[in-house]
């Protein structure tokens, strides 16, 4: 199928070139053919002489009901740009031109109607001028009159090859289907209406609409029933879980997880300096209209802070009206979703410079100079297509600053090492925060040879060694003791060996901690174990305690830890029984 909306001065004949063109009343209202002149947006469908499914969108063309017409045009990938021979160009005329330069509409045809009413040559040389420098220059022109069907089976002809010039929408895209009517049906409940520019929607499928999760119930295209329809369509979804007053126009049914609802942009406008735009205009875009508070930042930039978050990805096409002068002051292109802040003095003009090289396009590439480090999350969300494997976990990061950051690694670790030389290497965590990184994944992904992860914490080569001052208070605490005598806490404290500088020494091997403030040489659990072979088996504490030349202090604890090691076994009467085939080492 392809859909193409109308545009044109009101009473210019639209509605009745649609009519002519497919045997159906595009106007839906009452008011409307009592009036003969469509208010709201009209549908109609047929196909071509070349078998081609066309659906038209008749827009308003009186200017007090813009806001509709840009409703209908927003989605529509092509026009027809409607002129009446007697009338020629019109206010309205040009509004709706400017709306679809506005919008980047780069397929079109200038249909000259009423052509039986006065000669067409003037309104198609007029018409033709005006369209000049537009994305509608070139567009064919055809003279036509409805009432007579002159005219018509050209008009088939150019139809038939402006839609051959089509591109071909991708069936797999997410879907963001612009909601343009929403109504209810006894014994269905809620329908909405759209034309789907991407993507396919299947009976079944679930979608997103603002914050709720809705289901499909039904589909139709066209009045048909369908299970399954693939863009470009016009569709009608019945869904179960919303009611009507959620789906108005200008919401839009989305695939979960695929955009990002956003209230503050960064655009290229295409269209007035934007300098000069008012503080105040109203974004269109799909059939959404929002208000949005402008502050420029270059000559062709600016940021938008919509009055509402929209479901926005990079290189959208949009515009923006200002409604008190009835002006469309341009087309934009988003540029970015997630814009900084700029709270610094010069930070617009910083970034004005910095969104000089946007295209606009979608790139990886592009956004990792930019952003550095991205989540898989939020490129899917901007629309950027992913073509290469992430540096770790779900993370891409632009390969210099990638590089840069692992040759930045081992000085920090080395730097803390220098900071805190008892402890066995970096934990993780501080790690990621010196870097600045937003993942722990991304700190373990740039741990190389010979820096090594042990029990979280990031260590190197230097990390195995005792500082000197360590080992020498410990030698100091021992001297003169026999193996089993432990300093007490003051003799400790007063050598500088406190919690930290103990625990470092039970790291680096240089002790073993029985309790609290009770530390024994390494080796000697290993000696106690040979010493208590020698004595009569089974032996008690007491007994123990005599053996090893030591107090009940340190008795306790170390033949504790001599049962945890199996070096021992407890026997029901309290007495210990050295393990026949323990190894003391």
């Amino acid at each position: 199928m392809h859909v193409l909306a109308t545009a044109g001065h009101v009473d210019h004949g639209k509605s009745t070139l649609v009519r002519a063109l497919t045997g159906m009343e595009p106007d839906r209202w009452a008011e409307e053919r009592r009036r003969g002149m469509t208010i709201d947006l009209g549908f109609a469908w047929t196909t071509t002489p070349r078998n081609e499914t066309v659906a038209f969108v008749d827009v308003p063309g009186h200017e007090r009901f813009v806001p509709n017409m840009l409703a209908g045009v927003g989605p529509v990938p092509a026009a027809l740009m409607v002129v009446a021979a007697d009338e020629g160009w019109m206010p309205q005329s040009a509004e709706h031109l400017a709306a679809l330069d506005a919008l980047g509409v780069r397929h079109g045809l200038l249909v000259v109607t009423r052509s039986d009413l006065a000669d067409p040559g003037a309104a198609i040389a007029q018409a033709r001028a005006k369209l000049a420098g537009t994305t509608l220059a070139g567009a064919e022109p055809l003279a036509v009159s409805a009432p007579t069907g002159a005219g018509l089976d050209d008009l088939w002809a150019a139809i038939d090859r402006l839609v051959r010039r089509l591109s071909t929408p991708d069936g797999n895209a997410p879907v963001r289907l612009w909601i343009d009517r929403a109504f209810t049906i006894k014994g269905a409940g809620t329908v909405v209406t759209g034309t789907l520019g991407a993507g396919t929607i299947r009976v079944g499928d679930e979608f997103r609409l603002g914050d709720e999760t809705v289901r499909v119930r039904g589909l139709q295209t066209l009045g048909e029933t369908r299970t399954e329809v693939t863009a470009v369509s016009r569709v009608a979804v019945n869904l179960r879980g919303t009611g009507k007053d959620r789906a108005a126009r200008g919401a839009a049914l989305l695939t979960p997880d695929r955009f990002r609802f956003t209230e503050l942009i960064d655009v290229r406008v295409h269209g007035d300096p934007a300098r000069e735009l008012p503080a105040t205009l109203t974004l269109h875009i799909g059939s959404a209209a929002v208000p949005a508070r402008v502050r420029p930042l270059g000559p062709d930039t600016a940021r938008l802070r919509l009055s509402h978050p929209l479901p926005l990805r990079l290189g959208d096409r949009a515009l923006v009206r200002d409604p008190g002068r009835r002006h469309i002051a341009g087309g934009v292109t988003v540029l970015d979703v997630t814009p900084p802040g700029l709270s610094r003095r010069g930070a617009a003009a910083a970034r004005a410079a910095e969104l000089a090289g946007v295209t606009g396009t979608p790139d990886l590439a592009a956004e990792l100079g930019r952003r550095l480090l991205v989540h898989r999350d939020d490129l899917t969300t901007m629309g950027v297509p992913i073509d290469r494997a992430p540096v770790a976990g779900e993370w891409f990061a632009d390969p210099a600053h990638w590089a840069s950051l692992a040759a930045r690694l081992p000085g920090e670790v080395a730097r803390y090492r220098s900071e805190h030389p008892l402890e066995p290497g970096i934990p993780l965590e501080a790690l990621r925060h010196r870097m600045e990184l937003p993942d722990r994944a991304l700190v373990e992904a740039l741990v190389r040879p010979p820096l090594t992860i042990r029990s979280g914490r990031v260590a190197g080569a230097g990390h195995e060694a005792v500082p000197a001052e360590l080992r020498d208070a410990v030698d100091k605490a021992f001297a003169g003791k026999g193996p089993f005598i432990a300093p007490e806490a003051y003799d400790l404290a007063d050598l500088g060996l406190g919690a930290r500088q103990l625990a470092a020494a039970v790291r680096a091997g240089l002790l073993v901690q029985l309790a609290p403030n009770v530390v024994l040489r390494s080796d000697a659990p290993a000696r106690a174990a040979k010493a208590l072979r020698e004595i009569s088996q089974p032996f008690t504490l007491s007994e123990a305690r005599k053996a090893l030349g030591t107090t009940r202090r340190v008795a306790v604890p170390l033949l504790e830890l001599l049962d945890r090691k199996g070096l021992t076994t407890r026997q029901a009467d309290d007495r210990r029984t050295v393990t026949a085939d323990a190894d003391p080492q």
